[in-house]
């Protein structure tokens, strides 16, 4: 990267939203390192509050319960690991029993609320990449670079199962793409930050790219936005 380039990368917000399986956060991550700035997956916290709830049996309509823990609920990232409170959780946060119950945890109003403030502090230690479901139109509105990924559902189960299988779990394919289906209809007409495309977010479909090409269009945007002098910094 040049002099020109680093200009421009002062406290900077690149946002990633999407449906589960368009590869958002590994693009996100890969984009980050290109970048060499932060990435921080949002949907870790949901996912993390969901774990503790379920290690703690917390019935889902015991809502002061899930406020606590989500105010309670702090991550870091080291590598590729996700850390809750300081202990490793990667691998059990993203078990199917965390993901078929993280859609109805992050419906509640106070829940998104806590975590969006959560979030938004990553921007006080610098530049980011943040990918999520509501990152560019809610989260960061004023992001300075937005993308909504999309991508065709068996596509999507495909890669979750790998990501599964990955983390030890075997799952049958037509019971991820069950499960994709019942959180795609509970993020999208959810009240509270429903999953939508901001409107000023660039589509980008990765059925048919491979994770490289992902991060090559993402990153071949930014550049270009920046020499066109299209953002304000």
């Amino acid at each position: 990267m040049n002099v020109f380039f680093y200009s421009f990368m002062k406290n900077i917000v690149v946002a990633i939203d999407g449906p589960a399986g368009t590869g958002k956060s590994i693009t996100g991550k890969m984009l980050a390192e290109k970048l060499q700035i932060q990435y921080i997956d949002s949907g870790a916290f949901y996912r993390a509050v969901t774990y503790l709830t379920i290690i703690n049996h917390i019935k889902l309509n015991e809502i002061n319960k899930i406020i606590e823990i989500t105010k309670n609920c702090n991550l870091s990232w080291e590598g590729e690991d996700i850390y809750m409170n300081k202990v490793n959780m990667t691998k059990e946060m993203r078990s199917l029993e965390v993901s078929n119950r993280v859609s109805t945890i992050a419906k509640i109003k106070s829940v998104r609320e806590i975590i969006t403030e959560k979030l938004r502090k990553y921007k006080e230690l610098g530049s980011l990449v943040m990918d999520g479901k509501d990152i560019g139109t809610v989260v960061f509105p004023d992001a300075d670079f937005k993308f909504f990924l999309t991508s065709d559902i068996n596509v999507r189960a495909a890669r979750r199962q790998q990501d599964l299988q990955d983390y030890g779990y075997q799952v049958q394919l037509d019971k991820i793409i069950n499960e994709i289906t019942k959180r795609d209809e509970m993020d999208i007409n959810r009240e509270e930050s429903p999953l939508q495309k901001a409107p000023d977010a660039i589509e980008v479909d990765t059925t048919y790219m491979i994770i490289e090409e992902q991060v090559d269009f993402l990153y071949k945007s930014i550049l270009q936005k920046i020499n066109l002098g299209t953002i304000n910094k």
